[in-house]
């Protein structure tokens, strides 16, 4: 179990000695010989006076800070949930190995933010909401127990591995009896019950709250453009949406949920200039921000919507892989574009575009990408994979979903229980290499000031012998030229720059997250260096999670 007493003891013991020094390293590479690998340095590899250039060179810029990062993750759908509580059935202790490995800040990956659906959806046992008694616009037949109890067991569970797990919820329908169509699949609300809707959503609130799981945001409708006849889904234009937000908003800050998020939209990037511009316009005031998903149009289709309302927070709540493809081929880039390479850019270029989080969809599914809702669609012929693969047999495989969220996710956890989130800081990339590698930058400040701040980086190293270069703007993080090259296995030696000082480290094709702790305003170096990385590794001994 997680022990918040015991996570800010053992860090005390950490901060105790400030440093600029590599004191964490992670590494998943390539030929899958790393795999989140915790990396112990021979030697320490401190920051000090610059004495090279390197064939690329990282130049991390801390005056320049963005947006907090909550956190990554994905949806834990009623399939992702019936999975894991089949797993704890048939083999409790691989079932708590992997949450572990998910959700542990110090054993794993320290995923923290999760998406879970209001109700049914393409991916659940059979179609329901939380109120099937047509016509009940009071709600006196409400039950949040209509989802199945393995949901609630899970989330449960997933807390007391990780009590500062953020949980989002929203609906893929109104219960049918609200729609013009009378069905869960399609149709849009019908606008004489906008405000027994809004109403619905504060009991789902409340419902949860009384599975003990308090909702750090809830969103009004998933996909309001899509109207997919095999499963739950509801069309909703700007107007009503924001019409059902600015009830919900006024119940919510009078019934006890004023700091829970209220997010709008939840669709893809390539209507990112219409769609979520129409709701702030129309309810602006009651919604906090907006999310996308990954399914149309490209990420830097944000900054349009971050240009129009600059203080409005942005998410990525949705993005999903595949099934049928390799693993180093998902991994590079050649002649082809695969998905290890994508996720990471999605998930990394959706917060350099300002999203507070990123998330896959199904935190689970089996290796043929189920179960699914019967006589669903969804996902073509191949069929969506899951972070994770749960097996009829009690074993597990995590996908290569997990590497690209776990290494964005260790440079962003929290240091504090309560403390500050990270936040996103500048870092440009130059040195003639500068095309090979794609990095992302943070900062994770502390609940007490004056101790030391973690610095950072997660880098994509993905260095090609050819000169065939693949054009990904849109994508990109932070490169010199705009570019991601094919990849070839070849390590490339970077410099890293802060604060007028200079690490030098060698990047191995795959994915690398590099941490290390500095005060506020100055940097240090040296003996207080070896000391820091000492009390690192001996509190990373004492802080996991007892079971």
């Amino acid at each position: 179990m997680y022990h918040p007493v015991t996570f800010v003891i053992s860090l005390a013991l950490v901060w105790s000695s400030h440093a600029q020094q590599l004191a964490d390293i992670w590494q998943t590479s390539w030929d899958q010989s790393s795999l989140l690998k915790s990396v112990k340095p021979s030697s320490p590899i401190n920051f000090a006076t610059p004495i090279l250039v390197g064939s690329a060179n990282i130049t991390i810029d801390d005056t320049k800070v963005y947006q907090p990062v909550l956190g990554f993750g994905g949806s834990l759908t009623d399939s992702s949930a019936s999975l894991f509580n089949d797993l704890k059935i048939k083999n409790s202790a691989s079932y708590w190995n992997l949450l572990n490995y998910l959700f542990s800040p110090v054993n794993g990956a320290g995923l923290s933010y999760l998406r879970v659906p209001l109700g049914a959806t393409d991916f659940s046992a059979k179609a329901y909401t939380f109120d099937e008694s047509v016509n009940d616009t009071c709600l006196w037949n409400f039950d949040i127990n209509n989802a199945p109890a393995y949901l609630f067991s899970t989330l449960n569970d997933i807390q007391t591995v990780n009590s500062m797990i953020r949980v989002h919820v929203l609906p893929w329908s109104p219960p049918a009896w609200m729609k013009d169509g009378g069905t869960l699949n399609g149709g849009s609300l019908q606008s004489s019950l906008v405000d027994v809707y809004a109403t619905y959503l504060l009991k789902c609130l409340q419902g949860f709250k009384s599975k003990g799981i308090t909702a750090y945001a809830i969103s009004v409708q998933n996909e309001p453009q899509n109207v997919n006849p095999t499963f739950p889904t509801a069309k909703l234009t700007p107007v009503m949406e924001g019409q059902i937000g600015t009830k919900l908003r006024t119940l919510m800050n009078s019934n006890g949920f004023p700091k829970t998020k209220l997010i709008g939209y939840e669709h893809n990037w390539d209507t990112a200039s219409t769609y979520p511009v129409q709701l702030m316009q129309a309810a602006g005031a009651a919604f906090d921000g907006v999310a996308f998903h990954c399914y149309g149009g490209s990420v830097d289709q944000q900054d349009t919507f971050n240009k129009l309302f600059p203080n409005k927070e942005i998410y990525m709540t949705q993005c999903t892989g595949t099934i049928g493809t390799n693993w180093w081929g998902d991994l590079k880039v050649e002649d082809f574009l695969l998905f290890f390479v994508l996720t990471l850019i999605w998930v990394q270029g959706s917060v350099t575009r300002n999203a507070q989080a990123a998330l896959m969809w199904n935190l689970a599914l089996d290796g043929t990408g189920s179960p699914k809702l019967p006589g669903t669609n969804n996902c073509g012929a191949s069929g969506c994979r899951g972070i994770v693969q749960i097996n009829s047999d009690g074993t597990y495989k995590v996908n290569q979903e997990f590497y690209a969220m776990a290494h964005a996710s260790k440079a962003i956890i929290a240091l504090d229980v309560g403390g500050p989130s990270a936040k996103r800081i500048g870092v440009t990339i130059g040195g003639n290499m500068n095309w090979a590698l794609v990095a992302g930058a943070y900062v994770t400040g502390r609940a007490k000031p004056s101790d030391p701040f973690r610095y950072s980086i997660v880098v994509l190293n993905c260095k090609h012998a050819h000169q065939h270069r693949i054009a990904l703007q849109p994508l990109t993080l932070s490169q010199g030229n705009n570019n991601v090259a094919a990849c070839q296995p070849a390590s490339i030696q970077a410099t890293i720059h802060f604060r007028g000082k200079q690490a030098i480290y060698t990047f191995p094709v795959g994915v690398t997250t590099l941490s290390w702790y500095s005060a506020t305003g100055t940097a240090l170096t040296g003996r207080e260096g070896e000391v820091m990385y000492a009390k690192t590794e001996a509190a990373q001994q004492t802080l996991y999670f007892n079971k």
